[in-house]
């Protein structure tokens, strides 16, 4: 029976949406991270009467035909890029992006990636680098003699420096906007891809038009709510066990038939 494929293409979609919540709560505590949301469309439909088609000889019209769909499929996980609350830790260090823009950081192959995870470290050279050992771009370096690190809201990063009045100024941390931002790829370890479909990276300071500002000694917490994950949840169970009971009731009437004699 045809109820058998379509409520089976119901529970494996049910089953992509549960592992997409349970991928969004297990990352509850994750620096930067964007929650993502499975995104389904139906399937192809049998036709048995078409709409719109002439009836009888004197042209009336079929007002509603039948239809028969086959099931559901996924298109697509969407990352919702919304702000995520910030979070104070008392790191020089640390860095949270209020509003657009990320991180661009350069991988060992050359090429670059993206972050909003700010948590930034020094490497055995004094380089701003990420938690993995990434420099961060455009690549500045701290004195081993300096003090105190400022990193205002503009990115400039400055150093107090023994024996001199004024602070250093080091360098200008960057920030990258993409047109969809949701087109990024993600490569886990809190890291983003340029695709086709982000476009390509738009290169600013912070705090210019259409660029977040910086806001040192916090880091941007998960966008994850545990509330409506949980909803979420438990509404992805409840439609699994009913394409489950669609199968049991279809298994029950091919039973039924078989019985017949």
């Amino acid at each position: 029976m045809r109820s058998l494929f379509t409520a089976s293409t119901g529970m494996a979609a049910q089953q992509l949406n549960i592992d997409v919540i349970a991928n969004n709560i297990a990352n509850v505590t994750t620096t930067g991270f964007k929650r993502s949301r499975a995104e389904f469309s139906d399937l192809l439909y049998q036709e048995y009467r078409r709409v719109g088609t002439q009836s009888s000889d004197t042209g009336t019209i079929v007002p509603a035909g039948v239809q028969v769909g086959l099931g559901v499929k996924p298109v697509s996980v969407y990352r919702i890029n919304e702000q995520g609350s910030l979070i104070a830790t008392n790191n020089q260090l640390d860095i949270a992006i209020k509003g657009r823009g990320f991180l661009q950081v350069t991988l060992p192959d050359g090429t670059t990636a993206y972050t909003r995870d700010g948590a930034l470290k020094l490497d055995n050279t004094g380089i701003i680098v990420t938690a993995d050992g990434f420099q961060v771009q455009p690549a500045i370096t701290v004195p081993a003699n300096a003090t105190t690190l400022t990193i205002n809201a503009d990115g400039q990063v400055q150093a107090t420096i023994p024996g001199q009045v004024n602070q250093q100024l080091l360098g200008q941390i960057q920030l990258a906007n993409f047109i969809n931002e949701p087109g990024l790829q993600s490569n886990g370890d809190n890291l983003l891809v340029e695709t086709e479909a982000s476009g390509a990276p738009t290169v600013g300071n912070p705090g210019d038009i259409g660029f977040g500002q910086l806001q040192q000694f916090f880091l941007e917490q998960s966008n994850v709510n545990m509330v409506s994950e949980m909803t979420d949840l438990i509404t992805a169970q409840r439609a699994y066990e009913i394409n489950s009971k669609v199968i049991q009731a279809s298994d029950s009437m091919m039973g039924t038939v078989t019985q017949i004699r």
